[in-house]
């Protein structure tokens, strides 16, 4: 059995990490790549850096920071907001990151997965998915949450799959910042349809929701921010009662 992963996510907003509830209400958590050497000391398995409101001109800033992350951590990180083009994957792993998440720009422009994995290969390329749920039906969202899609988020996932995704990283909007627990009940029905990488993300804020995740959604990774950015969380202790479960960490 592969064993689970434990994902810090940070959020990054003019150079600072940041976290809010349901995608709004931002307020800081502290210098990402401080974060970033924590978490790594503390055995985390991943980390993702999210530029939450990354435009053109802020794309020199996220290379900075991916040079500063590498030099400062030994996981593998992966990097994502303002990817629009193979040039700016190019860029960002040539920088140090190990792989590149891409949102908003392949619901736009879905021939990106393929070309993403064509050039780097599927393992570098994780498609992010913002969902929410809107009388009874889950819908792809955009911009951070800003945009709501016409598409149906499992129809999505699967395309994605299809098109080179090496991973998928689902966020529950409606769980995000929310601290009470992943939507494991959607989260296990995507899982069921696809036979990539999913990582849950959305609700964590105590250590049996890690394990409820793992245990009902069966997911290869949870993912979470302010459970760790504020200390509520310790990635040993996480792990530790994640083992008294049964559940296979490294």
């Amino acid at each position: 059995m592969l064993a689970k992963r434990i994902i810090p996510c940070l959020d990054v907003k003019d150079g600072r990490t940041v976290k809010g509830v349901n995608f709004v209400d931002l307020r800081d958590a502290g210098d990402p790549v401080e974060l970033a050497y924590a978490y790594s000391q503390q055995g985390a398995d991943e980390l993702v850096f999210l530029d939450i409101t990354a435009t053109h001109e802020g794309r020199k800033t996220t290379i900075d920071l991916v040079k500063a992350v590498a030099r400062q951590v030994n996981i593998p990180f992966t990097i994502g907001g303002g990817i629009n083009e193979i040039k700016d994957a190019d860029i960002l792993l040539n920088a140090g990151a190990d792989k590149i998440s891409i949102n908003s720009a392949a619901v736009r422009n879905p021939g990106l997965i393929n070309q993403m994995a064509n050039a780097f290969g599927a393992q570098f390329v994780v498609v992010a998915v913002d969902t929410r749920s809107i009388e009874g039906q889950d819908f792809v969202h955009l911009s951070g949450g800003r945009i709501k899609t016409d598409l149906n988020t499992v129809d999505w996932i699967r395309e994605a799959q299809e098109r080179g995704a090496g991973e998928i990283l689902l966020t529950s909007m409606d769980h995000d910042g929310t601290k009470n627990g992943f939507d494991n009940q959607f989260l296990r029905t995507v899982n069921d349809q696809i036979h990539i990488p999913l990582i849950a993300s959305g609700g964590a804020g105590a250590q049996q929701h890690f394990v409820d995740v793992f245990q009902q959604a069966k997911v290869d990774a949870a993912l979470a921010a302010s459970v760790f950015h504020y200390g509520e969380i310790l990635i040993p202790d996480l792990k530790q009662t994640l083992r008294n479960n049964g559940i296979v960490v490294r």
